[in-house]
């Protein structure tokens, strides 16, 4: 781990919601403030939750640097994956209605082959597709790449038959989204809207920009430093389009960990381990696939829909991350406590801090940083 500067603040144990804890509240921001200081982090917000309450919301730094402006709990950050999680929870909604299930297979909602529609149609010949369901999409059991543009030429393919292996696919949550869209005639937009954002007290998220945003908005930092505007995303996508707020997040991510909207079946299934996870580390996605490391098992690590699973000293733990070159993002929960920590960053090399900050704030959690940031990891233990 990182040579701590912290003296004690770094074993400070918090539970904000009393009165009496503020003194550590204020510590608590010391320590962050050091550790951004050291790494050079230019925004950085903390929410925490537990059991349907925000307990802690702070902001610390620069939504931009160069003009000086600070970062605040309603600033618009970029979601990134954290997205995914979202997306599962409110598709969980529809299965709970009847309008979709998660072991049909696909093919059932589409009205032509997959390989008719034209994003599709490198598929052609490979029936491979047919064995897709909306469990296997949301649990990276497709077989398709992360992303398409990452594949020869673009052309997509399965490079495992689906439910065999994990491996991280942003296009398989694109694929769930087209099925909502052109099979059950379904506006993602909407749906995660009036679904989710509404119904969470969400009213500065949106999954397409909005030119209110800009008023308020964080721009991006990169590892070296350099700096990046937020991209006005037009486009919808379930893989990542969400714009958001740290509010907003602790809103969401508060409901989400206490199961508002879903049966205590549905809810338990959105954490559920779908399939369990060996390979060394997360990224590149293809390029781990078929490897093995014994701390995943130790940990019972595995994928839920839209999140990580395992089992770790306070029972069991989920999480999501969000990340681009220019934005760091990440959430952990303990299960049974309904606590969340929640970190956004404008700056990715806050995920160099996220240990430290976890480590104040949730104590041991058994976090799988080595599998989630190889690099960052082995920068840690130096």
């Amino acid at each position: 781990m990182i040579a701590t500067i912290l003296g004690a603040a770094a074993l400070i144990s918090i539970h904000m919601s009393q009165a009496e804890d503020l003194p550590c509240t204020r510590q608590l921001d010391k320590a962050i403030e050091q550790l951004m200081a050291k790494e050079d982090v230019k925004g950085l917000g903390v929410a925490v939750t537990e059991k349907g309450e925000i307990t802690h919301l702070a902001t610390y730094g620069y939504r931009n640097v160069e003009k000086g402006l600070p970062l605040e709990d309603d600033t618009v950050m970029y979601g990134a994956s954290l997205t995914k999680a979202a997306f599962a929870y409110m598709v969980l909604q529809l299965v709970e209605e009847g309008i979709l299930d998660l072991d049909t297979p696909i093919s059932s909602y589409l009205p032509n082959p997959l390989p008719a529609y034209p994003k599709w149609q490198t598929l052609t010949g490979d029936h491979d597709w047919r064995q897709l369901t909306a469990r296997l999409l949301l649990s990276h059991q497709s077989g398709l790449a992360n992303l398409r543009f990452l594949e020869p030429d673009q052309d997509l393919k399965f490079h495992f038959k689906p439910g065999e292996y994990y491996a991280y696919s942003g296009e398989g949550f694109r694929l769930l989204q087209f099925v909502l869209e052109e099979g059950l005639d379904l506006d993602v937009k909407h749906e995660m809207q009036t679904r989710i954002f509404n119904r969470f007290n969400m009213p500065n998220t949106d999954m397409q920009w909005r030119d209110s945003f800009a008023d308020n908005l964080a721009d991006g930092y990169a590892m070296d430093g350099s700096f990046e505007p937020h991209d006005e995303r037009s486009n919808v996508s379930a893989s990542g389009s969400m714009d958001t707020t740290l509010k907003d997040q602790a809103n969401m991510w508060k409901a989400m960990a206490a199961g508002r909207l879903l049966s205590k079946t549905a809810q338990a299934e959105w954490t559920k381990p779908q399939i369990n996870i060996h390979s060394k580390q997360k990224f590149p996605t293809l390029a781990y696939t078929k490897t093995k490391d014994p701390r995943a098992a130790d940990i019972t690590l595995s994928a839920g829909l839209g999140v990580i699973t395992w089992q770790g000293p306070k029972g069991r733990y989920f999480s999501k991350g969000g990340h681009n070159d220019w934005t760091g993002n990440l959430v952990i929960c303990e299960e049974e406590s309904e606590r969340c920590l929640i970190m956004l960053s404008n700056s990715v090399r806050a995920e160099i801090i996220f240990p430290e900050i976890t480590q104040m704030i949730l104590g041991e959690t058994a976090y799988p940083w080595w599998w989630v940031y190889p690099n960052i990891a082995k920068l840690n233990e130096q």
